[in-house]
């Protein structure tokens, strides 16, 4: 294992029945980097986010985290205890409750007997909202139900969490889908400073615009199988376009 590196898919196969999803995945995610997963519809990328938080245990292949493999014991819950929390597209909110409570729902902070510490779970979150989500307006408070903030408040929140559960590995999944343009350039400033804090992100999307701003390397997915690999010093954004382009016309990058 090099010393950057802080997870490995090595020789991944996934399969549902007789139906192949993933076809020997291989690659690295390295400390404080941000890797865009690209691919169409059916390329594999939710079944390697699955794989990755234990959702499916691969049909064969080896998962390594910080150097230990993973892959016998791994499930949601070991996967969140070692440091990988994902946020989905639709964000796994509960739009009727508070910003609090979904800041620590299923992870409630609890004294000696069992009691939930709401007074410390308000302070952390009001903490966590003005000193890492970086949210200014005093009307947006620890009690406002979440159904009421917008698209790009809630992925806000959602980040917030993850990075307050002290995650190394953070997987976003479609993060600016449906977001306007002022909140998809607040989402993308989020990810930069995740990586200013020392965290590696997988950042899967279908625009190549916003994961090329932002992104250090990129890893295409063409049906269930690794297409291609760049490094942002090596391809600019219409070399990636253009890939990704000839790859869904005619099944190739080259």
């Amino acid at each position: 294992m090099a010393d950057d590196e802080l997870l490995r898919l090595e020789s991944i196969y996934k399969s549902f029945g007789r139906v192949n999803v993933l076809d020997n995945i291989n690659f690295q995610i390295g400390k404080q980097e941000i890797v865009a997963l690209v691919g169409d519809n059916g390329a594999g990328k939710s079944t390697i986010i699955k794989i990755i938080t234990g959702v499916h245990r691969p049909t064969s292949g080896t998962i390594y985290y910080k150097g230990k493999d993973v892959t016998k014991n791994h499930s949601v819950k070991r996967s969140r205890q070692i440091g990988i929390e994902t946020v989905y597209q639709e964000r796994a909110l509960a739009d009727l409750q508070t910003m609090w409570r979904n800041m620590f729902a299923g992870r409630e902070l609890t004294d000696r007997f069992g009691f939930i510490k709401i007074r410390k779970q308000r302070q952390e979150t009001e903490r966590m909202l003005r000193t890492h989500i970086g949210f200014t307006s005093k009307a947006l408070t620890v009690d406002v139900e979440v159904a009421t903030l917008s698209g790009g408040e809630k992925q806000g929140v959602a980040i917030g969490r993850a990075l307050y559960f002290n995650a190394d590995l953070i997987i976003l999944d479609e993060p600016t889908m449906g977001l306007s343009l002022t909140e998809t350039k607040r989402l993308l400033d989020f990810v930069v400073d995740i990586k200013e804090k020392g965290k590696s992100v997988i950042f899967i999307s279908h625009n190549i615009y916003h994961v090329y701003s932002v992104s250090d390397r990129f890893i295409i997915l063409d049906r269930g199988k690794i297409a291609g690999e760049y490094a942002k010093k090596d391809i600019t954004h219409a070399e990636l376009e253009n890939k990704m382009v000839l790859l869904h016309k005619t099944g190739r990058i080259r």
